[in-house]
């Protein structure tokens, strides 16, 4: 049950995060709420293919789509009065990143996927769906770019997988991995951390 509720606490931050990007392209409602929807879904439908769960939790049990659906239509209802868009995206994202990347980790153990694989597995399912939404919405994906945000995610990635190789998989391990991955984005990105980039040659 709990971790029912982390996923759906995913989705719907991550389809917040993919409709406020939307808003701020100045897409329609149709086109905010397809964004949401697949920013909410994209990583964890990635998870399920991966680990063999045919068909994905996104097209089968009804609460995922209708929650990302009614959180992106929302967000296009009231962006005006709740977001700054910048700072409110960010945070949403690192959310977003946080839950299902725990979510994605803890899955992949579950079906039996050993360590690496489960880190590999946990890490896309958390930068999934903003690939998706940066792509959708025609920016450079934020994994691709200069910022701290895959990293992030193996980092907490890796905290679940040494609580399950210690036997210390816990409810507050999950909420410790997820914590230190929203704080790593956050930190990253209030601080200009980045990894590193090439050199721009002298001409």
């Amino acid at each position: 049950m709990f971790f029912l509720w982390l996923n759906l606490a995913g989705t719907i931050v991550f389809a917040a995060s993919g409709a406020a990007a939307a808003v701020a392209k100045r897409l329609d409602l149709f086109g905010v709420v397809v964004v949401g929807v697949v920013t909410a879904l994209g990583g964890g439908v990635f998870r399920d293919v991966v680990i063999g769960r045919i068909p994905p939790l996104a097209f089968t049990d009804w609460r995922y789509p209708t929650a990302a659906a009614v959180t992106a239509a929302l967000v296009f209802w009231v962006h005006a009065q709740v977001f700054r868009l910048r700072r409110t995206m960010l945070t949403l994202d690192a959310a977003g990143l946080a839950l299902f990347t725990v979510v994605g980790t803890t899955a992949a153990l579950e079906a039996g996927v050993p360590w690496l694989g489960s880190c590999v597995i946990g890490t896309i399912t958390g930068v999934g769906g903003g690939v998706l939404r940066d792509v959708l919405t025609a920016q450079i994906p934020a994994v691709l770019q200069r910022e701290i945000y895959a990293v992030a995610s193996m980092s907490g990635a890796t905290v679940i997988v040494l609580a399950n190789y210690f036997s210390l998989g816990t409810i507050w391990t999950s909420l410790a991995a997820a914590a230190l991955v929203f704080g790593l984005r956050l930190l990253s990105s209030w601080r200009n951390w980045s990894a590193p980039v090439p050199k721009t040659p002298k001409i």
